[in-house]
């Protein structure tokens, strides 16, 4: 499997044939989703996904299918019938992936907001994207995607995440809020004290695990 990192919270994963994009927002790029036909949202926030952006990908590709939490169907509803609706404790085939569906919450800002559902995706047993939130899931996972900063982020709380999970491998993801000297210090945490092994991906740089 390969996974290329484009900006903030969104990933592609691609092996021969099938590929999968996960939680293109409002910062991610466009070629993120060339040549995709399904894509998993996680929540309804702008960082996490763009509604102009998906409708210019399904004029390209009218088969595109974009699963979502229930939350989120709405604001998609100009895409028809190429929003299906997914629920916790769901597994599914995209794109020639199986996904299943983790999580339900997302994470505490301040004084219960913003009190949304958030979902977490499970890829082929293997990559973990929590979305906005720290749900530890029940099974193991070999690759992590670490949510490095946000307004309900610590940095404790980061760590405490990636070593309860214990995956094989982490790599850093909604960190567009971060300046380089932000990551490079999220980075050097991550190494010394997360457990794993930990690597920051550049923009449009694929990894093969």
């Amino acid at each position: 499997m390969q996974m290329i990192k484009y900006t903030h919270a969104c990933v592609r994963l691609e092996d021969g044939d099938r590929k999968l994009v996960i939680d293109p927002g409002l910062w991610s790029e466009v070629e993120s989703l060339a040549g995709v036909t399904d894509v998993l949202i996680t929540h309804e926030h702008y960082d996490h996904v763009d509604s102009e952006k998906l409708a210019d990908a399904k004029s390209e590709n009218p088969d595109l299918r974009v699963h979502v939490p229930p939350s989120v169907a709405q604001q998609l509803a100009g895409l028809g019938d190429s929003v299906i609706t997914v629920n916790v404790g769901d597994t599914f085939t995209a794109g020639g992936f199986e996904v299943r569906v983790v999580g339900g919450d997302h994470a505490e800002i301040y004084e219960g907001l913003p009190g949304i559902a958030n979902v977490g995706y499970i890829v082929e047993g293997n990559v973990y994207h929590p979305g906005d939130s720290l749900f530890r899931p029940d099974a193991a996972v070999e690759t992590l995607l670490l949510p490095a900063s946000a307004p309900w982020l610590k940095l404790a709380e980061a760590l405490d995440f990636v070593r309860d999970v214990k995956p094989q491998r982490a790599f850093p993801i909604h960190d567009a809020l971060l300046s380089e000297i932000g990551q490079s210090a999220f980075d050097n945490w991550a190494n010394l004290r997360g457990g794993t092994t930990y690597n920051r991906l550049q923009i449009g740089e694929p990894v093969s695990f």
